[in-house]
């Protein structure tokens, strides 16, 4: 299983690791508390328009969910490792972006999405501070070397 959470593929000739990019725990748990906001008001909203009177189990039910499928996933998703190459972004699963195949860079919350020339779509998940990790990202792709 760690192979599918870190980089696998093999480094080119000439091709150095600057920066690696893992999740953060406080980045985790912030992010999921807004999911499991999101999700009592949804589940309280589903019970009022049926017309039930327990409107306040909806809340309890989608921080019940939310909890449960972020405490069973936090150990994986903040095993997640992405490293920034001087000729590529590696990521999980043997994921290999070059640095001339990035279109765009896109920050979604603690999230950021990297987005190929050919439309896939890649997120660098749970980052403490996603503006410095795009930063990071666009002084190599620009030619720094650190």
């Amino acid at each position: 299983m760690p192979d599918l959470l870190t980089p696998t593929a093999e480094l080119l000739d000439g091709e150095t690791v600057l920066e690696s990019f893992q999740g953060d725990r406080s980045s985790y748990i912030r992010t999921n508390t807004w999911i499991a906001a999101g999700a009592m008001a949804v589940g309280m909203g589903i019970l009022w328009a049926v017309g039930n009177p327990y409107v306040w189990t909806g809340a309890v039910g989608g921080l019940a969910a939310v909890v449960v499928r972020a405490g069973y996933l936090m150990s994986d998703e903040l095993a997640v490792r992405w490293d920034l190459t001087n000729q590529r972004l590696l990521g999980p699963g043997g994921r290999a972006i070059s640095h001339t195949n990035i279109a765009e860079l896109n920050k979604l919350g603690s999230f950021v999405q990297v987005v190929t020339k050919n439309g896939d779509k890649h997120l660098i998940k749970y980052q403490t501070d996603p503006q410095a990790t795009m930063a990071a990202i666009e002084r190599v792709m620009n030619g720094a070397t650190t």
